[in-house]
């Protein structure tokens, strides 16, 4: 879904991400839905799938499998790739969860990003995902870096990050991260989308609709009248 190169240039695949929410799955429509409960129901999401927007309102857990021997670092980047912009009449990114210094090897991957450490690994704790009415479905991103110069100063990092108009490239570039795996999902506004939007700080934006400008089409240059003469 050409997350690869709206996010980031290339990817070299060399672990395993599946990302898993408390839910429940439907076929009519294709989704992960709420359950009444969220005690020990888990559902692995397919790369792709629609997730419903009261299930991802709750940080997943991924399940990270790396193949070569030994204990590594790892930062994992949560982004949404089509937040619209209506000033500029196109989309910009948004980061809804950032963390480093996650340790996982071949035999420990489990990781769950609502349990991670505030003062150590998180520089930006779970914001759910949400999506105005009108607006086309939003392509979120979970990607997993390698730290190839060790532990990140969290308290320094976090300096020169903001979630609105987050650039995952730079963020990359600037401590040396390498993208190893990472999954996708995806959210649209859905029955349940007003309800997280006043949970999480976006009261403001229920009701708001996103339309499309609307593009005459068959518009020709009028001619001028004066050069026209009954017959």
């Amino acid at each position: 879904m050409s997350i690869i190169p709206d996010l980031l240039p290339s990817i070299d695949l060399t672990a395993d991400v599946v990302l898993s929410f408390h839910g429940t799955k439907s076929n009519s429509p294709d989704r992960i839905l709420p359950r009444p409960t969220r005690i020990g129901h888990r559902v692995d999401v397919q790369p792709g799938e629609f997730v419903a927007s009261a299930v991802a309102e709750h940080a997943p857990k991924l399940e990270i499998q790396v193949f070569n021997k030994g204990e590594r670092l790892v930062t994992v980047a949560v982004v949404d790739a089509d937040v619209p912009n209506v000033e500029k009449d196109g989309f910009d990114f948004r980061c809804q969860y950032l963390a480093a210094n996650v340790a996982v090897s071949p035999t420990s991957g489990t990781v769950r990003l609502s349990q991670l450490d505030s003062s150590s690994q998180i520089l930006l704790p779970w914001l759910p995902p949400v999506s105005i009415k009108g607006s086309p479905y939003h392509r979120i991103a979970v990607l997993v870096f390698e730290q190839a110069d060790g532990a990140l100063d969290i308290a320094k990092a976090v300096e020169k990050v903001q979630r609105n108009g987050f650039v995952l490239r730079s963020f990359a570039d600037r401590h040396a991260l390498k993208a190893v795996g990472g999954s996708l999902f995806r959210v649209e506004h859905d029955e349940w989308m007003d309800a997280v939007m006043v949970r999480n700080g976006f009261g403001d934006e229920v009701g708001t609709e996103l339309k499309r400008k609307r593009v005459e089409k068959g518009v020709y240059k009028k001619k001028d009248g004066a050069r026209y003469r009954a017959g």
